[in-house]
């Protein structure tokens, strides 16, 4: 039988992958035999050492996901290096946060621009592609608060919200042109973006006592989430938000 989670001949691009999340997707999808460019402002050296001591291919995309300017060329240049595109995985994502009473402008629009603007323009610039190319997939990295209000991060939940929007309505457009469109909802993990309740004592022992599994999550555990939903195994899967959250959503 052949493996559905085979990625031998793809060619995935991570947004956001020199640490963390993006990180472990990366290393995971070039673990099942995937060729990966890895996109973002800082460059990606580790991860790409990585992915090439598994054997696969790897190309790093110098890109400013603050903006639209570079998604075009993000496009462009890993089809030109890499020979192709079947996997965009959009995870480069910031968070700020402030009192509502006190948020600024300023904390609003870069995380939007981040989180929303450049993942749709991004999307929209791979799908373009993938049309031509006959199909292929697009995984969002979404949020709990894709589902939840939370606190002192209105900016982030509400791109995380559009994130979850935008999913079910890039699916809705893009299913019959072969192209799959998912999204991951991270619950609570270790990274970058979550150091400060980490070290909040009081908010992490609420965190804690609120999952079920009894512990954060690491970057690792999203690997098989991101493989299956990269993978032909998740061909009949369309605008379906996935929530890894060590059962979090279920409590």
């Amino acid at each position: 039988m052949t493996n559905p989670f085979d990625l031998r001949g793809k060619v995935a691009a991570v947004t956001g992958a020199n640490t963390g999340i993006g990180q472990a997707i990366a290393l995971t999808l070039a673990e099942a035999g995937a060729d990966v460019a890895l996109v973002g402002r800082t460059a990606a050296e580790d991860t790409a050492g990585q992915v090439r001591a598994a054997g696969r291919r790897a190309l790093i995309v110098d890109a400013d996901l603050s903006t639209t300017v570079d998604v075009a060329s993000i496009v462009e240049r890993t089809v030109g290096e890499l020979g192709r595109l079947d996997i965009l995985v959009n995870n480069a994502g910031i968070i700020r946060r402030n009192d509502a009473l006190e948020f600024t402008e300023e904390d609003w629009d870069a995380v939007v621009d981040t989180n929303l603007k450049s993942l749709f323009f991004l999307s929209q610039a791979a799908a373009r592609h993938m049309v031509e190319q006959g199909g292929g997939k697009i995984i969002n990295i979404a949020s709990l608060l894709s589902f939840q209000g939370g606190i002192r991060v209105a900016s982030y939940t509400a791109s995380k919200s559009g994130v979850a929007g935008l999913t079910k309505l890039l699916a809705n457009e893009w299913a019959a042109k072969g192209i799959n469109v998912n999204a991951i909802a991270p619950g609570y993990i270790a990274t970058n973006n979550t150091a400060a309740l980490q070290a909040d004592e009081a908010r992490n022992r609420q965190i804690l006592e609120r999952i079920p599994a009894g512990r954060w999550g690491e970057p690792s555990d999203l690997g098989g989430a991101a493989l299956f939903l990269a993978s032909s195994a998740s061909d009949y899967v369309h605008g379906h938000i996935l929530t890894v959250d060590g059962g979090w959503m279920a409590r």
